[in-house]
């Protein structure tokens, strides 16, 4: 499998990232370690999970996905130095509200380190942009983390361009390391936060990008196509939401190509992302080996130029 740089970051990633938010919610312990184990014999080599992943599922707490994949590491499927582990901090986990302190980030990644069963962590991300804590002290804490080298590399998650601008300024200011990677939402649907000053930015400054919602929440899988497929679904706020003239023209396209290749909807969905400008590997999740065959092809799937051309067209904004 071809690997791609991750940015400056040092890490180089198939061209798919396996999005663990998954484990211990919609996939079992069991099944869980089932579709690592295929995904890893594929050739594949990244895991993207989270401090708060299931938090939202009542009776969790965060740290379910984490856990999972410690187990499953764990097990020694794959030699620890073959896994490039993924997670993030700076979710509400009971405080109320964003929090990227030196004090959290602190403590809370010997909380990852101990349900990852590791002793280090491949990529730290930054979660989500929080407004009460400058720039330098985030990075600060990173920076003795890198040193004590239970982190090998950090970036942020969900940062907008100035924002993602304003810690390039404060690193270079202070000394401290950069956000070497950013993971923003991106898909033939949702464009807009990822496209423009901010993928310009990431190219400019040799960001690795490692995007989420490859597959919208599952709607460019094809198999939602009108309000009643999605009753009863984990994602269905999610999915109702892309059900309109945008989204069946994006599905006529990904028929369209997926007949041409002889592949599905979601491997052409997920083929377009890892090809676009700017994007090292798309994220993707998934809960059964069928749906985890649609991921592992898209890695290795080729559009040509007149498709990719009419997929990005069909998502363009009238």
């Amino acid at each position: 499998m071809q690997k791609r740089n991750l940015g400056r970051s040092g890490l180089a990633i198939a061209p798919v990232v396996f999005g663990g938010n998954v484990f211990g919610w919609t996939a079992d312990e069991a099944t869980s370690f089932k579709l690592l184990d295929a995904f890893f014999d594929a050739g594949y080599n990244a895991i993207d999970t989270a401090d708060v992943y299931s938090r939202w599922i009542d009776g969790h707490s965060g740290g379910e996905s984490e856990t999972v994949i410690g187990k499953w590491l764990k097990r020694g499927h794959i030699s620890r130095d073959k896994a490039v582990i993924v997670t993030k901090v700076g979710m509400d986990m009971g405080q109320g509200k964003p929090d990227l302190s030196a004090k959290w980030i602190i403590e809370e990644v010997e909380n990852s380190l101990k349900r990852l069963q590791t002793d280090y962590i491949d990529l730290y991300l930054s979660h989500t942009f929080d407004k009460d804590t400058p720039h330098e002290e985030t990075l600060g804490a990173y920076a003795r983390l890198k040193e004590q080298g239970k982190i090998r590399s950090l970036g942020c998650s969900n940062f907008d361009a100035d924002q993602l601008q304003a810690s390039f300024d404060a690193a270079a200011k202070a000394g401290l390391p950069r956000y070497d990677v950013i993971q923003p939402e991106y898909n033939l649907y949702s464009r807009n936060r990822f496209e423009g000053p901010l993928a310009n930015l990431c190219i400019r400054e040799e960001i690795g990008v490692i995007s989420y919602y490859a597959l919208a929440a599952g709607f460019l899988t094809g198999k939602y196509r009108q309000p009643e497929d999605s009753a009863g679904k984990a994602r269905s706020y999610r999915v109702n939401d892309y059900m309109n003239d945008k989204g069946f023209r994006i599905l006529d396209a990904l028929d369209a190509v997926a007949a041409e290749t002889g592949t599905t909807p979601a491997t052409v969905a997920i083929a377009w992302v890892a090809a676009r400008p700017g994007i090292t590997a798309p994220i993707a999740s998934a809960t059964s080996l069928s749906q985890l065959e649609a991921m592992i092809k898209a890695g290795t799937l080729v559009l040509s130029p007149e498709q990719m051309a009419r997929l990005t067209e069909a998502g363009a904004e009238a």
